[in-house]
């Protein structure tokens, strides 16, 4: 009897482990599936900067402005003394004005 139960208990569990990881791909697989939505060109440029802006290599001040619409870098910034010292790591606030150029 004890024999019997054990392989239930094995061709159960085994069933089981079958049944979650079918589960667990098919949620991958629409997790992953493409939006109906057409991405715009313009979307990524239109997303503002965040509030706290963590400055990344090969950017400049002047860069960063032009990018998150914040001309006055420098005069929020109090801890930059020097604008042309600016390096990767940096953090600085960033306010987007209403107004943007693109």
């Amino acid at each position: 009897m004890k024999v019997k139960s054990t392989g239930l208990v094995d061709a159960a569990s085994w069933y089981c482990s079958v049944a979650l990881l079918a589960l667990i791909l098919i949620g991958s697989i629409r997790a992953s599936s493409v939006s109906d939505e057409a991405v715009r060109g313009t979307q990524l440029l239109n997303r503002p900067c965040d509030e706290i802006y963590v400055v990344t290599e090969g950017e400049t001040l002047h860069s960063i402005s032009d990018k998150c619409g914040d001309p006055f870098i420098v005069e929020r910034n109090p801890h930059i003394h020097d604008p042309d010292d600016v390096f990767p790591g940096l953090v600085i606030k960033i306010i987007p004005t209403a107004a943007r150029k693109l």
